[in-house]
């Protein structure tokens, strides 16, 4: 599976359209992390429970997103993007979404 931020990919031609693909996640956060955060908020830098959590609810809905579009027999993502959203105080959706297509091969 290709998948890409660009409308095209070099070396391939698109040769059908399947649609849009998206996963999501929503994740809250834990009480342990936030106690950590909020004493790593009192002397500043990364929170990296938070950056690991934020990672790991990315792959999980790049991983769905990447399965639906199999699912419909495309071999490519173009235009993939990424969206956060707060659902409720201390939850948020990740979305990943972009266009499902076939690409073949230039000759």
């Amino acid at each position: 599976m290709l998948i890409t931020t660009t409308e095209t990919v070099e070396g391939y031609e698109i040769a059908s359209t399947i649609g849009l693909v998206r996963g999501n996640v929503v994740r809250t956060k834990h009480i342990g992390t936030d106690f950590v955060a909020a004493f790593r908020n009192l002397v500043g830098g990364e929170i990296p429970e938070y950056t690991s959590m934020i990672a790991g609810a990315r792959e999980q809905a790049t991983d769905r997103m990447v399965a639906e579009a199999q699912e419909n027999g495309a071999n490519g993502i173009i235009c993939v993007r990424y969206s956060t959203s707060m659902i409720q105080h201390k939850a948020a959706e990740l979305m990943c979404y972009g266009t499902a297509v076939v690409l073949r091969p230039n000759e």
